[in-house]
């Protein structure tokens, strides 16, 4: 265990950066027709990142694993969300990951794992926090895998007495619902937000227990390729996914608010957007048939389903 006084931002941006390496050898071992490019950057204002993009792959038909840590002057809209009324300087840093396979059966994974401080002049540092989560979005909502995978967050969860399953499983209902269709991106998973060290929670404990978050992804994910790879589909599949995958980038670019942060605080934009579908669809006023798996997926997308 890594100690307190041990636990700088360069510490957790160390670690995220070997997470991405990690996670991005295990997927490309489990996909095996495709490997990753890297992309490395720097942002103007301070930072930079490396974006490591997959595409036509055996199972993963487009996918990013992305690394950032970034700094600079906070923007308006960071101070107010914090209550600040003197001027700030922010650190970010973090992996952020979409995955979006060739077959339908395979689901859309999306994790994100961050760091985020905020100092001032008389107030070096003060404000630090960590947030992320899992969550999934199967085109085709299998009841056996949901009850697996939420199965497994729960595992990790119950493991650090500074997480609550139920809580968090909660709060990614809630983040992860497209007001608009009055329906969820997925079946959710886990998310949090502003976990903060206090005189009762330790940074330690909070850092343990996003790191087994991170290192959560791998064994998830590379169990559903390797589960629903080779299960078939045909052109009707096909349709579906495109429409499904039309709600996730309405999710992404009207309600997420990494996607917002990213773009407000002048990130590199092909990154930040590297989460798109390599191709989606939208038809007019669209209704699946009665007694479908589709319209047996559309009536899982709601919130507070207990898994």
């Amino acid at each position: 265990m890594v100690t307190e006084q041990r636990i700088s931002k360069e510490t957790i941006a160390t670690f995220f950066m070997d997470l991405q390496d990690r996670i991005c050898r295990s997927l490309e071992d489990a996909d095996g027709g495709a490997t990753f490019r890297e992309d490395a950057w720097q942002r103007p204002g301070g930072g930079g990142g490396r974006s490591r993009i997959i595409t036509d792959g055996a199972v993963i038909e487009k996918g990013g694993v992305g690394f950032s840590a970034v700094h600079g002057e906070a923007t308006e809209a960071t101070l107010r969300s914090l209550n600040l009324t003197e001027p700030a300087e922010f650190y970010a840093t973090g992996v952020s990951i979409v995955l979006h396979p060739r077959n339908p059966m395979v689901p859309i994974i999306h994790m994100n794992v961050r760091y985020f401080e905020v100092s001032t002049a008389t107030f070096v540092g003060g404000h630090n926090w960590f947030g992320g989560g899992i969550d999934l979005t199967p085109h085709y909502v299998d009841e056996d895998d949901a009850r697996w995978f939420h199965t497994y967050l729960k595992t990790v969860c119950d493991r650090h007495a500074v997480a609550d399953y139920s809580r968090f499983k909660t709060w990614a209902d809630d983040y992860f619902y497209i007001p608009h269709r009055q329906e969820t991106r997925g079946i959710g998973g886990i998310f949090f937000d502003y976990l903060k060290p206090t005189d009762d929670v330790d940074k330690a404990d909070l850092f343990a227990f996003v790191q087994d978050v991170g290192n959560a992804f791998a064994p998830i994910y590379t169990h559903f390729m390797h589960q629903n790879r080779e299960l078939p589909f045909g052109e009707r599949e096909k349709q579906w996914q495109l429409l499904r995958r039309g709600r996730y980038v309405e999710f992404n670019l009207v309600w997420d608010r990494g996607t917002k942060f990213g773009l407000e605080t002048n990130g590199r934009t092909e990154s930040i957007l590297m989460s798109m579908p390599p191709q989606a669809n939208w038809i007019y006023d669209h209704h699946p048939e009665a007694n479908t798996r589709e319209a047996e997926t559309l009536g899982w997308l709601r919130k507070g389903i207990d898994w």
